[in-house]
């Protein structure tokens, strides 16, 4: 015997205006959804639908960083005493959206609130999550415990990937995207594109147990997890890239180890085309310098200083190459290189003058709002073309920088806003005609209305009602059908009893010109016959004037409930009138309070995106600017070789930038 399948949640739409949202947000769409869901709200248009509206409006506003107002929004639905199930996953996107935003100890405090197992794959996330919170607030050991919780239950199962090696994501159907109470709803709005696919989960628990681990002081224990991450094949891009990064956090703690062949072992594994390529062959040339094999060192060397000089790691080869050419006694060749290395660097310092200048004239943020509009405020609104710059591989650091991307998607924002207010200040002006027109014609046309309503004579056309029921009374009390007879039936009764009258008044005359007996017995048959028909149709006739009645009545009701109405309205509408200039004269004054404010945000966050991008930029300025002061010191020191006499002290050398090597050893 079968167990009963458990009943399915009843997710069908049961009001128009939570409809009317839902399809603004599967449209994505999210500022006409989130306005919508909050006038039908304020009007008490979702019945049977609150709690989901109250989800989705928290999930909406956390899309735009709102996450106190959401916050709120959660809190208010555990007081209202909300299904767990739909708390507890509120609050892990909560979670996740403050973590994003950069408040890691509000993130822990909406995670502690989850009382209960989240379903499926999103409990791993919330080990992750959990995990990462603790390393950004430095609890390295709390943040280990939670990774290895996560690696020790039971794997979910992996998605498999399809014929051309990418892995196949599941295909939900409209009700399942919602979810019961539409939390699913929240996850789509601002989870998207930010989840850890459900099968990679573990992988990167082992990545963060590891620098967890490392950071704890247990370096032999991260470096083994690291160790067995970097050397597992992966299936997808997304992992590989995470391997790479493993190889490359191993590496580089190896140097600061003092282990360079482990360092080599780890690097090599990294592939020479991604995101952590450029990192991987400098660390392999420092291990195999260390080493004391400068012509191995010189061949990873050699293919990173040709590559994007924006990469830090590319202008560190650039006096790596001179530096190992000088280890294998090519003194001409080092020289020249460092040479080829300052003009690459000086043209590069005035490359970067240029784009400070540019983006300073604000051609940065113009270029990128008007390459990639946006009709729409959203959180998750991707950069896909870039703009018109002196050297557009400048903007390639700048643009990754999370910094300059939350910054970017404000001023966005902002101008979306004030295209709106401008839009709402013209639709109020708009308004305050229809307003006027309104207000004029209703003046017009109300003494028309009421001088009609005064020619139907309402008491008259009573009185002749009250007539006809009288006279329908008297018509039930004889019964006989005369008084339901029409004008012609009557007229032929008065011709009939007018001829048996005359026949009856005319004595021997008439009788002489006629047959009385037969006038007087084919009158009697006439009339009889009438009688009888008059009779047969009776019924008909009362249930005619029964409804004639009631017709007349409802008519005079309507009538009077018209004259009601427009004294009503004599008196109401002009205060409603009123009523609605004050609100548009109150919005608009709102509105012109606004558009300052929001012009004024907009230019100070246009500022701080320029400042944050020319930040970036004159950060590469001093990198630059010390590479150059390495290079011409070793300049000097090969020239010093040149001219010494032989038998004379070798001077020492340094290698360059020690400080920049050293520094993605810890944190890759």
């Amino acid at each position: 015997m079968h167990a009963a399948e458990p009943a399915k949640p009843d997710r069908s739409v049961k009001a128009p205006h939570y409809g009317d949202t839902l399809f603004y947000f599967f449209q994505d769409r999210p500022f006409p959804a989130l306005t919508g869901l909050m006038v039908s709200q304020q009007f008490e248009r979702l019945p049977r639908h609150e709690d989901e509206a109250e989800v989705l409006r928290g999930g909406l506003l956390l899309g735009y960083g709102l996450h106190r107002e959401a916050g709120e929004i959660f809190a208010g639905l555990i007081e209202r005493g909300a299904e767990p199930a739909v708390r507890d996953r509120a609050w892990y996107y909560l979670a996740k959206i403050r973590y994003q935003r950069g408040s890691p100890e509000e993130a822990g405090e909406a995670l502690s609130h989850i009382e209960r197992p989240l379903p499926g794959a999103l409990e791993d996330e919330r080990s992750l999550l959990a995990g990462q919170i603790r390393l950004a607030l430095g609890d390295a050991p709390g943040a280990a415990d939670s990774f290895r919780a996560l690696l020790a239950r039971p794997p979910v199962p992996e998605i498999k990937p399809t014929a051309k090696g990418q892995p196949e994501p599941p295909k939900p159907g409209f009700f399942s995207r919602i979810g019961s109470w539409l939390v699913d709803a929240v996850t789509l709005n601002f989870g998207r594109g930010n989840d850890v696919p459900v099968s990679t989960a573990p992988a990167y628990a082992r990545f963060n147990l590891g620098v967890a681990l490392i950071r704890s002081g247990d370096v032999e224990g991260g470096r083994a997890l690291l160790d067995e991450l970097g050397r597992t094949p992966m299936h997808s891009e997304e992992l590989r890239v995470l391997r790479d990064q493993a190889n490359v956090a191993l590496g580089f703690t190896a140097l600061t180890q003092d282990d360079p062949e482990g360092a080599a072992k780890a690097l090599e594994r990294v592939r020479l085309q991604g995101l952590h390529s450029n990192k991987a062959l400098l660390g392999f040339g420092w291990a195999a310098a260390a080493q004391k094999k400068p012509a191995q060192a010189l061949v990873p060397w050699m293919e990173l200083a040709g590559r994007d000089p924006s990469d830090a790691a590319v202008l560190e080869a650039r006096i790596a190459v001179p530096y190992a050419l000088a280890e294998l006694g090519a003194y001409g060749q080092a020289l020249a290189r460092y040479q080829e290395a300052i003009n690459a660097y000086d043209q590069e310092h005035k490359a970067l003058n240029e784009s400070i200048a540019a983006i300073r004239a604000g051609d940065l943020v113009k270029g990128l709002t008007e390459r990639n509009p946006a009709e729409d405020m959203g959180w998750f609104l991707p950069i896909t073309q870039l703009p018109e710059m002196p050297h557009q591989g400048h903007l390639a650091p700048v643009l990754a920088g999370h910094d300059f991307q939350e910054a970017f998607k404000n001023y966005r924002d902002l101008n979306f806003l004030s295209h709106n207010l401008t839009e709402w200040q013209d639709k109020l002006g708009i308004y305050g005609d229809m307003l006027d027109h309104r207000r004029k014609a209703f003046v017009e046309r109300l003494p028309q209305v009421r001088q009609r309503s005064a020619e139907l004579r309402v008491d008259d056309l009573q009185r002749q009602r009250d007539a006809l029921a009288g006279e329908y009374e008297a018509a039930e009390a004889a019964a006989d059908g005369l008084a339901y007879a029409t004008p012609a039936e009557r007229a032929q009764q008065a011709r009939l009893a007018g001829a048996q009258r005359l026949l009856a008044e005319g004595g021997d005359a008439v009788k002489a010109e006629v047959d009385a007996d037969a006038v007087s017995e084919r009158l009697r048959r006439l009339s009889g016959a009438l009688t009888w028909q008059l009779a047969q149709s009776l019924p008909e006739r009362r249930w005619a004037a029964e409804k004639g009645l009631r017709e007349t009545d409802k008519q005079l009701a309507e009538a009077r409930e018209h004259d009601a109405k427009l004294d009503a309205a004599q008196r109401t509408e002009p205060a409603k009138f009123d009523a609605f200039a004050v609100r548009l004269n109150e919005l608009s004054g709102r509105i012109k309070a606004l558009q300052p404010r929001v012009a004024a945000l907009t230019t100070e966050q246009q500022q701080a995106l320029q400042d944050t991008a020319v930040q970036a930029l004159q950060t590469q300025q001093e990198r630059l600017v010390g590479y150059t002061n390495q290079a011409r010191y070793a300049v000097a020191q090969l020239y010093d070789r040149a001219t010494q006499k032989p038998g004379d002290a070798k001077p020492s050398e340094s290698k360059p930038a020690d400080g920049e090597q050293g520094g993605p050893r810890a944190n890759p």
